[in-house]
């Protein structure tokens, strides 16, 4: 399997929280997310937190012993979590975590989990591509943002209606009905949403964290058969290239992190 990355910070002289890597028939990538006071709950960061469980991932797909990708991901959290749990606060709803995407290829068939909202994309000879995400943080988060529906930007009562909706997006993380995100808590292994397909008609496969696929949404620069043809064309460098030279434009938001990992050659 030939493996090819790319991964810039949103923002200069701040560490990059995404973290992607790969071993011999495997790949991941995480996206590090924070809140406000998690500084004051873990001594360590966002960004350790993504790359220290990103490397836990790593070593148990390095062994390839038949687990299956749910079960990893739970020792890895349980790992990380157990490595500061004596100097930090990892239950704390302001303490770091991080979205989750993995793929294996063993046995002739593709292995995929995702959890939160990176992006899979399945590029298949003679067919449009695949496109694989959880789509429960996006639901949530439209959900909790729909009381600023009409309320002028910029006054005193848009900025109380949006502290409330803030609040209630991150009372919905981690909980049934909500959406989760590798923290703490083991369990949440079980919540991604994961699949299995033949890896015959596969010629690529590619994982995007959101800041990277912004491209197509809320940018809406590309569709995701553009995304492949950027991937093909210039590898994941290309996409990346069109994400800053958005924002440097002015597309609105604040600069993510932005990261592409791309396997081709897929071992059948």
């Amino acid at each position: 399997m030939r493996v090819e990355l790319a991964s810039s910070p949103g923002r200069d002289g701040r560490p990059n929280e995404d973290f992607a890597g790969a071993v011999p028939g495997a790949a991941v990538l995480l996206d590090g997310a924070g809140i406000p006071g998690t500084e004051a709950v873990c001594r360590h960061g966002v960004a350790w937190y993504a790359h220290r469980l990103g490397g836990a991932l790593l070593g148990r797909l390095s062994g390839d012993d038949g687990r299956d990708l749910a079960a990893i991901l739970a020792e890895g959290i349980a790992e990380v979590t157990a490595a500061h749990r004596d100097t930090c606060r990892p239950a704390d709803p302001a303490a770091p975590q991080a979205t989750v995407a993995m793929v294996r290829v063993t046995g002739g068939r593709l292995e995929f989990l995702l959890l939160a909202d990176s992006f899979l994309l399945l590029d298949r000879a003679g067919a449009a591509p695949k496109v694989v995400t959880d789509v429960r943080e996006i639901t949530a988060r439209r959900a909790c943002a729909a009381p600023l529906d009409g309320v002028p930007p910029g006054t005193p009562e848009y900025d109380r209606v949006h502290a409330r909706c803030v609040e209630a997006l991150r009372a919905r993380r981690n909980q049934p009905g909500g959406y989760w995100l590798a923290r703490d808590d083991p369990r949440a292994a079980t919540e991604a949403v994961t699949g299995e397909l033949p890896v015959r008609g596969v010629s690529a496969v590619a994982l995007l964290s959101n800041g990277a696929a912004r491209l197509v949404d809320p940018y809406g620069l590309a569709d995701w058969a553009a995304v492949r043809d950027v991937l093909r064309a210039e590898g994941p460098a290309g996409v990346v290239r069109r994400v800053r030279r958005a924002e440097a434009a002015g597309a609105s938001g604040t600069p993510d992190d932005a990261t592409v990992v791309r396997c081709t050659d897929l071992p059948g």
